[in-house]
Order: structure tokens, then C-alpha cells, then sequence
């Protein structure tokens, strides 16, 4: 494990851009940055690798403002302006690459949406560590409280131990769905569980947590405090960018972890300036929500 990298994701000012859209949000975010067509999915990820290109080779997207990215495995096979995605990332723009390791989402049952099995993790594991990524992340579903809330954090918790034992660093991302007809219910059951899981969890051993911007501030106050958690960090969960900002700087030592509300408005059509103008700003109002 990455020292330096370590410290700069305990304690850097900053967020996590994630730019890990995988074969089934590829589309809707292809789509919003304005490209509509494609031959197949070999081309879908050409085109979606060029968009995360050039975010990532934008002067705006530094390790300034941004401590990490999370990429999809297909981008961190690939080469960012001749480089290893992860290897660009770490030295050209000192961001903490992060690889996303979940293979979906298994249909719903008892109110949420465990993740897949994962036969190939301890391969993606071990080619993370050589190309010089710090740590995962997986992300499951919650829908309403329940049996299903607790089998998805028992899941996030099991799954975490094995990947910080093969050297990485993971987020635990149990999603509770913004649409949720008991959003803060399950959030405050989500909140107890995880302080549970965290209290059992062996001295040596820490994680990251990437949590829904909840419907009560600062629920996870005591969380952000805990000492085997390195860092929290908020999903947008398709709140726009301005609601997830105003969400955030509610939530003290919370820093975003934005997909969508990150790129929002950003599009193929727009010239470098346009582009870079737009990217920086958007940074700024993020890092900004990410450092109260």
C-alpha cells in the first residue's frame, strides 16, 4: 500500500471524482454529453474512454482539488496521453486512482439489491496493485429498511475484509435510492448497522464509505470519527449538482464522490475553453461543498 497515497486520502482537502460508469450507465452518460450513436459496445467504451480522457487531461482536474477518481476496470486497463490510467492519474496529476470492482447489481429482494458474485475480484485485485491503484469500490442497493438493508451491509463488510487484506483500500457504497418511499427510515438503519459492522471489524484493518447525502445532517458525524474509517464520501444518487452541493456542506467531514452532478452540463460539442471553463467551475462548487 501507497503511504503517500494513503495520507493524502485520510487528510487532503478535497473529493473523489468517479468516473466509473459501467456496461449499464455507459448509455445515459454518453447520452448527456451529447453523443447518441454508436456501432457497439467495443465503440461505446472508445467514445466513453474519450470523455474520461478528456476530463481527466483537463488543467482543472488536479490533485488540488481531487483527491481521488474511481475508474471502471475497462479505463484502468486502457492509457491516458500515452500512460497507465492509474500510473497518469498518481504522478502526472497526484489523484488517487481507485478502481470500481463490482460486477452489478443481483434483482431486488427483501427491499434492496445485493451486488453480484464477483468470481474474478482476487485477479482484479492483484492487477490493481501493479498498475499502482490504492483501493475499490462496489456498490449495492437500498431500497427500503429491512432483512435485505442488513444481507447488503453484511455483504459490503465481508467483501471489504478480503480486498483490504489483498492490499487495497475499500469503499463500502450501500446506496439507499433517493426514491425510496422510506429514505431516512432505512438511513438510520443503515447508519446503526454500519457503526456496528466498523465496531467489529479488526484493529488493523480500514475503510472508505460512500453514502447517500442523507436526509438527516450530520447522521454520519459519528462515522466520519470512527478510527477504521480513513474517509466518508457522498454519491449524488441523481440529486442535480446544486441540490447534492447544498446537501454536502450540511455534512460536516463528509467529502462528494459525484458521477453524474460532476459532468453535468458538460458536452462533446463544446470547444477546450468551453470545456475546461465548465469542468473548473463545476470542480470548485464541488470541492467547496466537500471542505466545510
Amino acid at each position: 500500500m501507497n503511504e503517500n497515497q494513503f495520507k493524502k486520502m485520510q487528510s487532503a482537502p478535497g473529493f473523489i471524482a468517479a468516473l466509473d460508469q459501467s456496461g449499464g450507465s455507459t448509455p445515459g452518460a454518453l447520452n448527456r454529453y451529447g453523443v447518441e450513436e454508436w456501432a457497439d459496445e467495443a465503440q461505446m467504451f472508445d467514445l466513453v474512454h474519450e470523455m474520461r480522457q478528456r476530463i481527466m487531461t483537463s488543467p482543472s482536474f488536479t490533485g488540488d482539488r481531487i483527491v481521488g477518481a474511481i475508474l471502471f476496470e475497462d479505463t484502468m486497463r486502457r492509457e491516458v496521453d500515452g500512460m497507465p490510467t492509474a500510473k497518469y492519474l498518481w504522478e502526472k496529476k497526484g489523484i488517487v486512482p481507485i478502481v470500481k470492482v463490482d460486477k452489478g447489481l443481483r434483482d431486488e429482494q427483501s427491499g434492496a439489491k445485493l451486488m453480484k458474485d464477483m468470481p474474478e475480484l482476487d485477479a482484479v485485485l492483484k492487477e490493481g496493485l501493479e498498475q499502482d491503484v490504492f483501493g475499490t469500490k462496489m456498490r449495492s442497493v437500498v431500497i427500503t429498511p429491512g432483512p435485505g438493508l442488513k444481507a447488503a451491509v453484511d455483504q459490503q463488510f465481508d467483501v471489504g475484509v478480503r480486498i483490504f487484506r489483498a492490499g487495497l483500500v475499500p469503499i463500502l457504497e450501500p446506496e439507499v435510492d433517493i426514491k425510496s418511499p422510506q429514505k431516512a427510515e432505512a438511513e438510520e438503519q443503515l447508519h446503526d448497522l454500519l457503526l456496528e459492522g466498523l465496531d467489529a471489524l479488526p484493529e488493523d484493518v480500514s475503510v472508505m464509505l460512500k453514502l447517500t447525502l442523507p436526509e438527516k445532517d450530520d447522521l454520519y458525524k459519528d462515522l466520519v470519527e470512527h478510527p477504521r474509517v480513513l474517509r466518508v464520501f457522498a454519491l449524488s444518487g441523481g440529486y442535480t449538482r446544486a441540490e447534492s452541493n447544498e446537501r454536502l456542506a450540511k455534512q460536516h467531514g463528509v467529502a462528494a464522490s459525484f458521477s453524474r452532478a460532476l459532468t453535468e452540463g458538460l458536452s462533446v460539442k463544446q470547444s477546450a475553453e468551453e470545456f475546461d471553463a465548465l469542468l473548473d467551475e463545476s470542480i470548485g462548487s464541488v470541492y467547496a461543498a466537500s471542505t466545510t
